[in-house]
């Protein structure tokens, strides 16, 4: 995204580690439909083969691309996926300052990921979009 306008801020960004690639591409085309085209939001499912499983390399490449100097969370489905993003995150101090700051949403996947976009679209900094996220646990489909 260009920085158009005087005081543009950067948006938090979110990446979904899951381990099907199909999956999280889902979700990342729900998550930047609901970010209205402000929020980057990166797919970092399957393993580094296509297949199934989950890859740091993969995480990291997505933070990368997800990061626009607000920060990222990062948002998983299940396991070892959660699992892969909580390593990534423990190694992020390794990487020297390649990838700004990032953080862990225990969130439910299609919900937190709707819910973070829409906070980080609103401008909502990093905690606030990764709170967001986990409070998505408390939206009911049926009451």
């Amino acid at each position: 995204m260009s920085e158009e306008g005087s005081a543009t801020m950067s948006t938090v960004g979110i990446v979904i580690v899951a381990h099907s690639r199909p999956l999280a591409e889902g979700a990342a085309e729900l998550g930047r439909q609901m970010g209205v085209g402000q929020v980057r939001v990166e797919p970092a499912g399957g393993d580094a083969d296509g297949g199934l499983g989950t890859s740091v390399e993969l995480v990291e490449r997505a933070v990368r691309a997800a990061d626009q100097g607000a920060g990222v969370v990062l948002i998983a489905d299940i396991g070892s996926s959660v699992l892969t993003a909580k390593t990534f995150i423990e190694d992020l101090e390794d990487l020297e300052g390649a990838v700004g700051a990032a953080v862990f949403a225990d969130a439910p996947l299609v919900e937190g990921v709707v819910a973070a976009a829409s906070a980080a679209a609103g401008g909502a900094d990093l905690a606030s979009v990764a709170r967001a996220a986990t409070e998505a646990y408390d939206f009911r489909k049926t009451r």
